[in-house]
């Protein structure tokens, strides 16, 4: 880490969401947000959270505003924690205005958090004067949020559980860069109505931790399932890894059922999309399709471009699906003036 005194900065970052095919839930330490699992993801060409953070010692309050609206209770305490945490790290006493907007659904269980906190920590050291490694900035995304840590690494990215007590072996890093697999694509099922999560990722997932009798189960197996999509994805093997990324889904699922009180994060129609792909699956005798959903409504069903047509087609015919998304493999968080090879915007429908 280089540091430079400034205390008159800026800087602007975009940072994408992330779809983890191996889940992370639960932690062991919670202020230093260190998971008690590795886990896998991709990273979301085309969506991303644009933040600028300016340091100016006029300032006599942070000032944040997310989405065009200033921030109140919980989500500013949190940019505040992260803007103290590189305060220090940098020797910074002046206040910050935080201005970030995302162009995709926010709080929903598209990951508006981990791309939120990529960006801020990216802004933030920037505009700080500190120059981090990604692996440093995947450590500090971190602690604003877990999955944070994936949104620095474009493609195909592996956040390390780590053992030690201090985090410092907790990180991400790229398995294989956005164009590994090029026939991959995300078809993002945008659900009517659907609900924002009344209680935070972090707090529902130690609910599970301490009530859900099959978490102890799920842990025991996720070692094993890790290596094999993580194999699948080496090998661009679409038969293989499709089947793995909905029985990873469907575990997830069980421990947020199974805690007490339960965790539904799906509606009915978040549940016809499961069905209709399991249909899809069943129609052409092979798995052509994958569901998979983080703590939210909409559903990621992963296919390949030669049957993309058809899965997007059937899943706009699911009652209450509003929208279709396509997204592929995309970069990772970047400062803004540096040249990224981007994979445009998403699809629409």
């Amino acid at each position: 880490m280089l540091r430079t005194t400034r205390q008159d900065g800026s800087a602007t970052f975009d940072a994408p969401p992330n779809i983890a095919l191996v889940k992370f839930w639960g932690v062991r330490d919670p202020e230093l947000v260190l998971p008690y699992n590795s886990s896998i993801s991709v990273t979301l060409g085309g969506l991303r959270s644009r933040t600028r953070v300016r340091f100016d010692r006029d300032l006599r309050d942070d000032r944040v505003v997310l989405n065009r609206d200033a921030a109140t209770g919980p989500p500013r305490d949190a940019v505040v924690r992260m803007l103290d945490r590189v305060r220090e790290r940098a020797g910074v006493l002046a206040r910050a205005e935080v201005i970030s907007e995302n162009n995709f659904p926010t709080s929903s269980g598209l990951a508006s958090s981990a791309s939120g906190f990529a960006a801020l920590a990216g802004a933030a050291s920037a505009a700080a004067g500190l120059v981090l490694s990604p692996r440093e900035l995947s450590r500090l995304a971190r602690l604003g949020s877990g999955s944070a840590s994936r949104s620095i690494f474009g493609g195909f990215v592996l956040w390390r559980a780590g053992t030690r007590s201090d985090g410092q072996d907790s990180y991400s890093r790229s398995l294989y860069d956005e164009h590994h697999w090029p026939e991959l694509v995300d078809v993002i099922a945008l659900v009517e109505n659907a609900p924002l999560k009344e209680v935070r990722s972090a707090e529902a997932m130690q609910a599970t931790v301490r009530t859900s009798p099959d978490y102890p189960g799920r842990l025991t197996g996720l070692p094993a399932r890790s290596v094999r999509i993580a194999r699948a994805i080496r090998a661009r093997d679409a038969e293989k890894l499709f089947p793995l990324i909905m029985e990873e889904c469907d575990s997830f699922r069980d421990v947020c059922e199974t805690t007490r009180p339960p965790l539904d994060y799906l509606t009915t129609v978040s549940r016809a999309v499961l069905a209709e792909v399991r249909s899809l699956n069943r129609a052409a005798g092979r798995p052509v399709a994958a569901y998979t959903h983080d703590a939210g409504a909409h559903v990621h069903v992963f296919t390949l471009a030669r049957h993309l047509r058809a899965v997007r087609r059937r899943l706009a015919e699911v009652p209450g699906v509003r929208e279709t998304l396509v997204v592929r493999p995309g970069p990772g968080a970047h400062r803004l003036g540096d040249r990224v090879r981007g994979t445009g915007r998403p699809a629409r429908r």
